[in-house]
C-alpha cells in the first residue's frame, strides 16, 4: 500500500520530468519559427520545471516529522512552494507582456508555423494527461503544492490550444500580427493566475479557517460521540499546507479521573483524525460546572460501561 506521502512524491517527479520534456520541444520550436507565441509557451514551460522542482522539494520537507524547531511540523513549506510559484508566474506573464507589445511595434512575422502547431499539439495532449494526474493526487492526499502545479499544467493545456488555433489563422489567412496578440492573452491569462494561486497561499499564511464542510465533518464525528461528553465548543482550524490544524474545548462530567478526560479525549483525536486525514487535533478538557452526576457516580452506569469498552479498546 503507497502511502500519501509517497504518492505526492512519485507525482512531483512526474510534473517534473514532464516539464523538462516540454519545455525543450517548445523551446527548439519556438526559435526555429521566430513565432512569440510558441517561445511564450516554452518561457512557461520552463518555469514550470523551476516550480515543479520547487514544488519536488517542498512537499520532500512538508513530510518531515516535527521537530524541535518546527514542533508544529513542516506543512508551510508547501504554501511557501505556492508563493514563490505565484511570483514566478506573474513576473513570465509580465515578460510575455513587454516582449508583445514590442512585436507589434515592429511588425515582425513568424515563419514555419507547421513544427510549431505539431509541438502545442503534443504538449496540450501531455499537459491534459499530467493536469488530471496532479490534480487527483493534489486532492487525495490535500497537497496545495501539487494542486498549485495542477493548475500550470491545465494552464499549458488551454493556452497550447488557443495558440494552436492561433497559429493556423496565421498560416491560413496571412495574418501576422495575430501572434503578439495571442501572446498577450495568454500573459493576461497567466497574471490571473498567479493572482489565484498568491490568494491560496495566502489562506493559509493568514490562517485562515478550513472550508465549512470539513468543520461540519469535525462537528459530526464529535456529535457521534455524545454519550462520552456532554458539551463542545470554541471550534478553531486552519491549514498549513496538508495538516489540518484543530483545537476545541470538550466538556465532561466533572466527575471523572484525570485518566479518563484523558482517554476520551484521546479516541476522540484518533476518530477525527482517521475520518479526516491530516488532520492535527488538540482538545481541552473542561469539567461541567454543574454536573448532575453524584461523586460516585452510581447513576453513571452507561458512561461507566463506555470508558470500560475504551480502556480495553487501547489496552489491545
Amino acid at each position: 500500500m503507497i502511502s500519501q506521502s509517497q504518492r505526492k512524491m512519485r507525482a512531483a517527479r512526474w510534473s517534473v520530468t514532464t516539464a523538462v520534456g516540454l519545455a525543450a520541444l517548445k523551446l527548439v520550436a519556438g526559435l526555429a519559427t521566430g513565432s512569440l507565441a510558441v517561445l511564450s509557451s516554452a518561457v512557461d514551460s520552463l518555469l514550470d520545471i523551476f516550480m515543479s522542482g520547487i514544488n519536488f522539494i517542498a512537499i520532500r520537507k512538508a513530510e518531515e516529522p516535527a521537530d524541535r524547531a518546527h514542533p508544529f511540523g513542516h506543512g508551510k513549506y508547501e504554501t511557501l512552494a505556492t508563493v514563490i510559484q505565484s511570483t514566478v508566474v506573474a513576473s513570465s506573464g509580465l515578460w510575455i507582456i513587454v516582449e508583445s507589445v514590442q512585436r507589434l511595434r515592429e511588425g515582425a512575422a513568424p515563419g514555419r508555423l507547421e513544427g510549431g502547431m505539431a509541438v502545442l499539439a503534443l504538449s496540450a495532449l501531455a499537459s491534459w494527461f499530467i493536469a488530471r494526474h496532479l490534480k487527483k493526487v493534489g486532492r487525495e492526499t490535500d497537497s496545495s503544492a501539487l494542486q498549485a502545479d495542477s493548475l500550470h499544467f491545465a494552464m499549458d493545456l488551454y493556452t497550447n490550444l488557443v495558440l494552436l488555433v492561433g497559429l493556423a489563422a496565421i498560416q491560413v489567412f496571412d495574418l501576422p500580427w495575430l501572434d503578439p496578440v495571442l501572446s498577450l492573452v495568454v500573459a493576461l491569462y497567466i497574471l490571473f493566475e498567479a493572482a489565484r494561486l498568491l490568494r491560496l497561499s495566502l489562506r493559509d499564511i493568514l490562517d485562515e479557517e478550513l472550508p465549512a464542510s470539513i468543520k461540519k465533518e469535525i462537528t459530526r464525528v464529535i456529535e457521534a460521540h455524545g454519550d462520552l461528553h456532554l458539551d463542545f465548543h470554541n471550534l478553531r482550524t486552519r491549514r498549513a499546507g496538508s495538516q489540518k490544524i484543530m483545537d476545541f474545548h470538550l466538556t465532561v462530567c466533572s466527575h471523572l479521573t484525570v485518566a479518563e478526560a484523558h482517554l476520551i479525549a484521546d479516541h476522540l483525536e484518533k476518530r477525527i483524525e482517521e475520518e479526516i486525514p491530516g488532520s492535527d487535533v488538540t482538545i481541552h478538557i473542561e469539567p461541567c460546572p454543574s454536573c448532575a452526576c453524584p461523586e460516585n457516580r452510581k447513576e453513571c452506569a452507561d458512561l461507566d460501561r463506555l470508558l470500560q469498552q475504551l480502556e480495553s479498546s487501547h489496552t489491545h
